[in-house]
């Protein structure tokens, strides 16, 4: 992939931008091995393959410049504006969307946060975007003043944006580096973007994870669910717990005749939005908002099966504990972080790897996604 901003040395986020895809993807396949390391009776399948570019199916662009002159993209190290819309990353629907939104944030008179100086409103522009093209789009505000010239302007912003189906606002009053705020403001009737991913549609609402990488991870998805056949066999009754589910795409493509199956997850909304999903598709997944190590450690009765899929940090101390004691005969853990992965795993030696395998939701990048599936010796 070629990339003009990357050339100009205007943004190296992209830290293997210019090698050949087929390069990157081995020599990152290559990389996660080691940094799992040698486990007795664990088999590799080949790396999952993404499209090189236009794969972001969210996007998170800082605003800077001026009213006049808004940029969207990131922020030098003075704290000034660089525009990046035209980043070859942006799936398509979201490339077609920045221009309209920088006019949009010219002709409100919405004004760009500047950092060094501390003055502004306007902090960042969230689209996420489904594989139908249709978006959501989230503006980042320092205070509520503004949010009225939002509502005022979002006639005309839908007529410019026919797929735009969710609008919200969320607050950011303090000055840090965070990329949303705690309270959340929205401004359509429609409160969730339908994703059709793999074979289940999601409905997150503004503020919810979901997988940056739609094709990517449809296939983690479908390899879960693959993995999970292959351990449960046809048995019935059997429990499957799926902690730190966000909006259930592991949980939902988990559920089969004589499964059950529940989610864990903290995020309130997240757990509405994976509730809708498993009503709509008539899947009988249930969905708890609860903190999924304290979750855990309140079982009584042990599952088949448990699915984490936990933030960089990895599962920690406590649930590795947990499920070394747990007599689960099956652990299905998803990490974005192979390096504490590896931690987890050795934490958990009665638990062996006996599959893995590296998903590429970040081309032109070093950042894995890792499937593997742990059977208890």
């Amino acid at each position: 992939m070629q990339c003009d901003y990357f050339d100009a040395g205007v943004c190296r986020s992209c830290t293997r931008m210019g090698r050949p895809y087929s390069r990157q993807l081995a020599e990152k396949d290559a990389r996660v091995r080691e940094l799992v390391g040698e486990r007795p009776g664990l088999t590799w399948q080949g790396p999952f393959a993404s499209p090189e570019s236009h794969f972001r199916a969210k996007a998170k662009m800082v605003v800077g410049g001026a009213p006049d002159a808004p940029t969207l993209g990131i922020l030098d190290g003075d704290g000034h504006g660089i525009d990046l819309r035209e980043c070859g990353l942006l799936g398509p629907a979201t490339t077609a969307a920045m221009p309209v939104l920088a006019r949009f944030v010219r002709e409100v008179g919405l004004r760009p946060y500047d950092v060094p100086g501390r003055t502004g409103e306007l902090k960042h522009i969230h689209v996420l975007e489904s594989c139908a093209g249709e978006l959501m789009v989230r503006f980042v505000l320092r205070s509520e003043g503004q949010v009225g010239r939002i509502r005022r302007g979002l006639p005309a912003l839908r007529d410019a944006l026919p797929g735009l189906r969710v609008v919200s606002v969320s607050l950011l009053p303090q000055h840090a580096a965070l990329p949303e705020g705690d309270e959340e403001i929205l401004l359509t009737e429609e409160t969730t973007l339908a994703m059709p991913v793999g074979d289940v549609t999601l409905h997150p609402m503004p503020g919810a994870f979901v997988q940056t990488n739609t094709e990517v991870a449809a296939g983690l998805y479908r390899q879960a669910a693959a993995w999970v056949d292959d351990a449960l066999g046809d048995r019935s009754d059997v429990g499957v717990l799926d902690l730190y589910c966000g909006v259930g795409g592991f949980a939902l493509h988990a559920a089969g005749p004589g499964r059950r199956v529940l989610g864990v997850e903290v995020n309130a909304p997240a757990v509405a939005s994976a509730r809708r999903s498993a009503a709509e598709a008539g899947l009988d997944v249930r969905f708890e908002v609860a903190d999924a190590t304290t979750y855990a450690e309140s079982l009584a009765t042990m599952p088949d099966l448990v699915v984490v899929n936990p933030p960089r940090r990895g599962i920690g101390g406590r649930l590795a504990a947990w499920l070394e004691s747990s007599e689960a005969p099956f652990v299905l853990y998803s990490s974005c972080n192979p390096v504490t992965l590896a931690k987890d795993l050795d934490a958990m030696p009665s638990l062996r790897p006996a599959r893995a395998r590296v998903f590429d939701m970040f081309p032109q990048s070093d950042h894995a996604e890792v499937l593997t599936l742990l059977q208890r010796a």
